[in-house]
C-alpha cells in the first residue's frame, strides 16, 4: 500500500518505511506526526483518489532530524554597470520516516508485520523440518555402522591371517637358495694339462 501525500506545497509518493525531506514543520526530533493531506491511496489492484482528499485516510510518520541542504549559489549581476551580487543558501528541512498508511481502518503497518510473522513461522517450521532430518540420518548412520562393525572386523582378521600365510613360504624359499650356495665348493683351479706347452716334433736326426 502507497499514497501521496501533499506538504510544504509539495507532492511525495510514500510508502511504510519511506524516508523524505520536507519543509520545516511545527514539530522536534522523534515526535510523531499524522499527514492528513492526503490525495491518493493505492492497495494492490485498488486505488482511492481524493477530490481533493481522500476521506478516511491517514498517513503517520516520525520525525528523524532537522537539518540543513546543500549550499546553493545565488550570482547577480549587471553588464556595464560594476554591478556583482553573490549569496549563498542552505535550506532548512525535516527528514520524516513513514510508520504507517491508514485508509478506511485498514493499516499497512499491521499488514507488513503479519506477513513479516507469517514469513518467520514457516521459516521456523523449515528449520525444525530440517534439524528433524538431520537427526534421523545421523541416527540411521549410527545404525548401519554398528552392524557393519563386525563384519569389517572379521575382514581385517581375515586379511592379516593371509597376509601372514603367504609371508611364511616367501621366507623359506629364499632361505634355501643361501643355504645352498654356502655348501657348494669352491671352483676347482684349471687342469694342469692345459697349461703344457705343445710336444716338439720328431726329426730324422734325433731317430
Amino acid at each position: 500500500m502507497y499514497a501521496v501525500i501533499e506538504t510544504g506545497g509539495k507532492q511525495y509518493r510514500v510508502e511504510v518505511g519511506t524516508e523524505l525531506e520536507v519543509e520545516l514543520l511545527d514539530a522536534s526530533a522523534g515526535d510523531a506526526i499524522t499527514l492528513d493531506r492526503v490525495l491518493l491511496v493505492a492497495d494492490g489492484d485498488e486505488a482511492s483518489i481524493g477530490r481533493p482528499l481522500v476521506s478516511g485516510a491517514t498517513v503517520s510518520a516520525e520525525v528523524v532530524r532537522q537539518d540543513r541542504a546543500d549550499k546553493v549559489i545565488s550570482f547577480k549581476y549587471r553588464p556595464k554597470a560594476r554591478r556583482r551580487v553573490k549569496k549563498g543558501h542552505r535550506q532548512d528541512f525535516h527528514l520524516l520516516r513513514i510508520t504507517d498508511v491508514v485508509l478506511n481502518g485498514r493499516s499497512a503497518a499491521a499488514a507488513l508485520e503479519k506477513a513479516a510473522a507469517d514469513a518467520k513461522t514457516e521459516r521456523q517450521r523449515l528449520e525444525e523440518g530440517a534439524k528433524r532430518q538431520a537427526a534421523e540420518d545421523a541416527a540411521l548412520a549410527a545404525k548401519l555402522a554398528a552392524r557393519n562393525a563386525p563384519k569389517a572386523e572379521a575382514k581385517a582378521d581375515a586379511k592379516t591371517d593371509s597376509k601372514t600365510e603367504t609371508k611364511k613360504p616367501a621366507a623359506k624359499a629364499s632361505s634355501k637358495p643361501a643355504a645352498k650356495a654356502a655348501t657348494k665348493p669352491a671352483a676347482k683351479p684349471p687342469a694342469k694339462s692345459a697349461a703344457k706347452p705343445a710336444a716338439k716334433p720328431t726329426t730324422k736326426k734325433d731317430k
